[in-house]
């Protein structure tokens, strides 16, 4: 017979340490104290010096945590050592407050940037932004956009081609389910399908974007690559840009989004670079498909187009980042960058992620496009629970309730309603 009731707590960041510590009755002042002890971090940081990375160690040692190092620095690399630091939040702060003091410019930076990441994994000042009038305020709910191709081959079937009314009636039909964004594309991003030229493109999304600016008071998203496109679109009514390319297909997009000042997806992207530059006549930039470490190099990659555009001048509120589920990546990577995706919320900006219907699913679950309903609402509810504050989806209705539900189990501030 067992004599205490014990368990092994499993606890979703500082809030719910928070709330589990107030049940054990502590001094208000000794809870202070005692909270910052009890939030582990891991925290993996590329390409330091060989000074850098030692002094690193010994203040990680000094305050009770641990760095691992490469074999290689203890044999003399001076560059390009990777150092993963294990510690608690309170022994990180610590850290954080010796490197500030170092004389190496190197550690002072990496304070900085350390600071910034711990606050931006933990949900501190998440912001607010705002589309055409609507209150987006990061970490409250997920937010859901919903997905308007007007194409004759997209990959989910629901393709609209240059059927206007028929778009006009599905975004009509998606704002009433809940959606919170129109993502209005006109050109396919399925595998296999062929780049098409800027007069094509604004052909198939200048007429719905004109009709919903028109009509309805929803946030609408132009899905384009193509500086062209996204001026155009947005002169039409639309008031934000979706670039699946993020910002490596056509350079002078960030121009376009810099100029108007609205807010712009960038997603990571490793699929079909050179059809993208040979037939679209762009200028990609490609690594290879190969990855040497993906949640890393995702996270560099989306770290050199963020920097591109406030390079340009878009304002850091009005970025958004996107993984890039299903673009260039397996179907064993894609569930990687599902079941970690709140790595990325240490980059300090709002997350999107789109899995509905994909192939990952299919191949998954060996399932065609048309029965991927129950797979797509397992990969929103994982999305949400691992820190996305939007969804892009197919099937609005279905999905904006599977939100609903995640939120309310995952966010402390979600409603769920209050019948038994």
């Amino acid at each position: 017979m067992t004599r205490f009731n014990l368990r092994l707590l499993e606890l979703r960041g500082e809030e719910e340490l928070r709330r589990e510590m107030v049940k054990v009755g502590p001094d208000p002042r000794g809870l202070k104290i005692m909270l910052p002890k009890g939030l582990f971090c891991l925290v993996r940081v590329e390409g330091l010096g060989y000074a850098a990375a030692s002094i690193l160690k010994q203040e990680m040692l000094a305050k009770g945590g641990e760095a691992v190092l490469p074999s290689g620095l203890y044999l003399g690399r001076e560059e390009g050592n990777d150092v993963l630091v294990m510690g608690t939040l309170r022994e990180l702060r610590e850290v954080i407050a010796a490197l500030e003091a170092q004389p190496l410019p190197s550690l002072n930076l990496l304070a900085e940037e350390l600071q910034g990441a711990l606050a931006a994994y933990q949900g501190r000042d998440r912001g607010m932004l705002e589309i055409a009038g609507r209150r987006f305020l990061w970490g409250e709910r997920t937010y859901i956009m919903g997905v308007i191709n007007v194409t004759p081959d997209s990959f989910s079937g629901d393709g609209l081609g240059y059927d206007v009314e028929a778009g006009l009636a599905q975004a009509r039909r998606f704002a009433q389910e809940g959606a919170d964004i129109l993502d209005v594309g006109g050109e396919s991003t399925r595998p296999g399908s062929q780049p098409v030229s800027v007069e094509e493109e604004l052909k198939r999304v200048l007429p719905v974007i004109e009709g919903l600016a028109g009509e309805m008071d929803v946030p609408i998203s132009i899905d384009t690559c193509k500086a062209p496109v996204a001026r155009r679109a947005l002169e039409a009514g639309a008031h934000m840009v979706n670039d699946v390319w993020a910002l490596r297909a056509d350079p002078q997009l960030a121009e376009v989004v810099a100029e108007r000042q609205v807010p712009l997806v960038l997603m990571h992207n490793r699929s079909r670079p050179e059809a993208v530059a040979q037939e679209a006549g762009l200028g990609a930039r490609y690594r290879g498909i190969k990855y040497q470490d993906l949640m890393a190099d995702i996270a560099r990659e989306l770290r050199e187009s963020v920097q591109v555009a406030l390079e340009k001048r878009i304002e850091r509120r009005n970025i958004i980042i996107d993984p890039g589920i299903g673009f260039g990546k397996t179907v064993q990577q894609n569930l990687e960058v599902l079941r970690r995706l709140g790595e990325l919320r240490s980059l300090g900006f709002p997350l999107l992620v789109g899995t509905s219907r994909k192939s990952f699913i299919g191949y998954t679950l060996n399932l065609p496009m048309e029965e991927r309903m129950e797979g797509t609402a397992a990969t929103v509810a994982l999305a949400v629970a691992n820190g996305a504050d939007i969804v892009r989806v197919h099937d609005v209705r279905q999905m904006a309730r599977v939100a609903r539900m995640a939120d309310a189990v995952v966010r402390f501030g979600a409603q769920a309603g209050t019948e038994e």
